[in-house]
C-alpha cells in the first residue's frame, strides 16, 4: 500500500494510461453569443441506459472550460477512420476549426458534425471535479450512428479496430503448436489471400485472353501513362516478373497498346486495352464488394490499412505509383 502513495513520474503513468485504447470523440458546443466551439477528446465513456448517459472530461486549464461548464447543451462525435485530419484540426489551438465544415442541423443549434461513425446530442445533468480535470456528465437527448468504423487511439497513435479471426485450419490449434509451416506463416496468409481474391476475377481475364502479367501492365497504364518499358519494368518488379520487350510487343501487336514516338515516347492504352482492363476492373470491384460485405467495413478498414503497412515496412524501393501527401503527426491525445 506504500507504493500506490508514492508519485508517480507523469509521463510514465500517460504512457500507462496509452495502454487503453479509446475512441477519438469532437465535443462541441456554443458560446453565449453563438460562437462554434468544438475540441478533441477520447476520455468519452458511457454512464447509464436507463437513462441514457454518457461522461467525458475536459482539463481545468483548458481555454473551453469556461465555455462548456456554462453550456447546457454540448454534442460528442465519435469520429470514423476517415476523421483523423478532423481529430488533429480540432486538437490544435489558435484556427478556425470550423472554416470551410459543413454542419447537420441539431435540436438545440449546438455544432453537428457530419459523417461520424455515432452522434450523441447531449444535456449537461451533472459537472464533478476530478483531480486537474472536470467531469461532464449528460443526458443523450438524441443519437445516431453508422457502419463507418471507428477511429481509435491507443500507444500515443491512431489505430483501427477489427474483430480477431476465427483460425483458417480445420486442425486443432494444438496441433500447429511449434509447427515449421502454420496458418500463422504472414507468405501462407498474404498467398492464399491473393490466390483466392485474383481466382473471383479469373474468368473475366480468361474471357479477355489475359494473362497476369498482361494484367499487371495493363492496370498499371491505367493509372499513369505513357510509360517508358523500362517504367513499367519497374513498377511492376514486386511480381517477380522480369518484364522483356517481347512481352510488351506482344501487347502492342495485340492491339492492346500503343507505341508513342515524340518528345515523350512510351507505351499507353490503346481503346481495345483501355475497354479490357475496364472490364477485368471492374470484376475485381464486384470481387472487392463480396469480400467487404462478408467481413463488414470494420475488418476490411482495418485490412487495408495493415496491408498499407506491411508493404512500407517490405519496400524495396519500388516506384511510387500513387504518391500520397504528406499529413501532419497526430496530436498527443489523453483524457483531456
Amino acid at each position: 500500500m506504500d507504493q500506490l502513495a508514492t508519485p508517480f513520474d507523469p509521463k510514465d503513468f500517460r504512457r500507462a494510461l496509452g495502454m487503453f485504447a479509446t475512441g477519438v470523440t469532437i465535443v462541441t458546443t456554443r458560446t453565449a453569443d453563438g460562437s462554434p466551439v468544438g475540441i478533441t477528446a477520447n476520455s468519452f465513456n458511457s454512464v447509464s441506459l436507463e437513462p441514457p448517459m454518457v461522461l467525458w472530461s475536459l482539463a481545468n486549464n483548458a481555454r473551453s472550460l469556461p465555455v462548456f461548464s456554462g453550456s447546457k447543451h454540448w454534442n460528442v462525435h465519435i469520429l470514423s477512420n476517415e476523421q483523423e485530419a478532423l481529430s488533429n484540426r480540432f486538437a490544435r489551438a489558435g484556427e478556425d476549426k470550423f472554416a470551410g465544415l459543413a454542419l447537420d442541423a441539431s435540436a438545440h443549434g449546438v455544432p453537428l458534425i457530419p459523417e461520424c461513425s455515432a452522434r450523441f446530442q447531449c444535456r449537461t445533468a451533472f459537472q464533478y471535479e476530478g483531480g486537474d480535470h472536470t467531469i461532464f456528465v449528460g443526458e443523450v437527448l438524441q443519437y445516431d450512428s453508422c457502419a463507418l468504423p471507428p477511429l481509435l487511439y491507443v500507444t500515443g497513435g491512431y489505430a483501427l479496430a477489427a474483430r480477431k479471426a476465427a483460425p483458417v485450419s480445420t486442425e486443432p490449434l494444438a496441433n500447429m503448436d511449434g509447427a515449421l509451416y502454420s496458418e500463422n506463416l504472414l507468405g501462407y496468409l498474404f498467398g492464399r489471400a491473393h490466390f483466392q481474391f485474383v481466382h473471383g476475377m479469373r474468368g473475366t481475364l480468361q474471357q479477355r485472353h489475359l494473362s497476369d502479367t498482361d494484367f499487371f501492365v495493363l492496370s498499371l497504364l491505367s493509372v499513369r501513362q505513357p510509360l517508358a518499358a523500362e517504367e513499367i519494368a519497374a513498377h511492376i518488379a514486386y511480381t517477380g516478373v522480369d518484364l522483356g520487350a517481347a512481352t510488351l510487343q506482344s501487347l502492342v501487336e495485340r492491339g492492346l497498346l500503343l507505341a508513342e514516338g515524340g518528345t515523350q515516347p512510351g507505351l499507353r492504352l490503346s481503346p481495345a486495352g483501355s475497354d479490357a482492363i475496364l472490364h477485368v476492373l471492374a470484376a475485381a470491384k464486384v470481387v472487392e464488394a463480396n469480400l467487404v460485405d462478408r467481413m463488414g467495413e470494420l475488418e476490411s478498414a482495418a485490412l487495408r490499412n495493415l496491408l498499407k503497412q506491411a508493404i512500407l515496412a517490405t519496400d524495396p524501393g519500388l516506384p511510387k505509383l500513387w504518391q500520397a501527401p504528406a499529413t501532419a503527426p497526430g496530436p498527443g491525445l489523453s483524457a483531456s
